[in-house]
């Protein structure tokens, strides 16, 4: 646990503290892997504030005020990412700008790509066509010499947008080229931030791209075979990843499988500090409660212990599953997705 101790800046800043910040931020980047945004949003915002006040208040040269503003870039990213996950939009989408900006001046033109593609990834559920415009310009960003995890996460995250936007032939596109460039890995060093990269990682991306562009044929084996070697322990992303499962279970109207997919995923969400899984697994659960819900053209099947009801003209998958709450020993409680 030693990298997790604060480095101490005197006055002058030499020019390995950089690299020691960095270093403490790759380990707190672990915090991600197994808690919640709502858990790790004022850990990594006092981060990023505490470099500020370095760049602020110390002395240094010009090389190691650069290294300074890239590890703030890098810090903002994470801080964003769990601003984004514990429900924080705009200060997510402020951080993801912050970033932008130390990167931009740090020279760091990996990090300013990465920083429009999280700017993508929040912005693909309100504006599409705004978010397929700052994926392409993430990878229009990327110098020649970009690792290969960068090059992997950067078209990862734009076949992201262009599913969102219904467009097959760019997803695929930008799909192979997520492909390609993690097989022209040559084991060169890659920064921490995208060490969570790999073969597995862009087969959930593929199947969850192929799930919102309805297609589930592609979709469903994908995601079956990379979650399960995915584990548990990674709750909130198995529980999203479960839900794009699910939700292709349906789209080929195989009911079973989405209700007994859909009961896994809820299991796994409990003590999850994420708005995430909560906004795919029970979304509308006013709407789940009222009798105008009780309309034709519903079928209904029983498994893995819920009841399921699905509508097909929204698309919107409920569950009553029984659990017990303090006060109430039999308590019926609804979900979506």
């Amino acid at each position: 646990m030693q990298d997790l101790v604060k480095p101490v800046a005197g006055q002058r800043i030499g020019k390995d503290f950089p690299d020691m910040l960095r270093q403490r931020t790759a380990r707190l980047r672990r915090l991600d892997d197994v808690l919640g945004g709502g858990d790790t949003y004022r850990v990594y915002l006092g981060e990023v504030q505490s470099t500020k006040a370095l760049l602020r208040d110390c002395s240094y040269t010009e090389a190691t005020g650069r290294g300074l503003l890239s590890v703030l870039a890098e810090q903002a990213q994470q801080a964003g990412w769990a601003a984004f996950d514990g429900g924080r939009e705009a200060d997510a989408a402020g951080l993801y700008k912050e970033s932008h900006a130390a990167a931009v001046e740090a020279g760091d033109t990996d990090l300013a790509a990465n920083a429009l593609a999280f700017l993508a990834y929040q912005a693909v559920n309100g504006d599409r066509a705004s978010a397929l415009g700052i994926a392409a310009r993430s990878c229009v960003t990327l110098g020649p010499d970009a690792p290969a995890g960068v090059r992997a996460l950067l078209h990862e995250r734009r076949a992201w947008a262009c599913a969102m936007a219904g467009l097959a032939a760019d997803t695929e596109a930008a799909l192979v080229a997520a492909e390609e460039a993690l097989r022209s890995a040559d084991g060169s060093p890659q920064p921490d931030w995208v060490s969570w990269v790999d073969q597995r990682e862009l087969q959930i991306m593929c199947g969850r791209c192929w799930t919102e562009l309805r297609r589930p044929l592609r979709a469903v084996p994908i995601l079956e075979q990379a979650l399960a070697r995915y584990d548990d322990s990674h709750a909130r992303d198995k529980t999203l990843y479960l839900s794009w499962l699910a939700e292709a279970y349906m789209t080929a109207g195989e009911v079973d499988h989405a209700a007994a997919v859909t009961s896994r995923a809820l299991d796994l969400t409990n003590g999850v500090a994420s708005v995430r899984p909560r906004k795919r697994l029970q979304p509308v659960t006013q709407a789940a409660r009222t009798p105008s819900r009780q309309h034709s053209g519903r079928r209904s099947a029983r498994a893995s212990g819920c009841a399921l009801t699905y509508c097909p003209l929204s698309g919107v998958v409920f569950f009553a599953t029984q659990f017990r709450h303090p006060s109430d020993p039999a308590t019926t409680g609804m979900a979506c997705t």
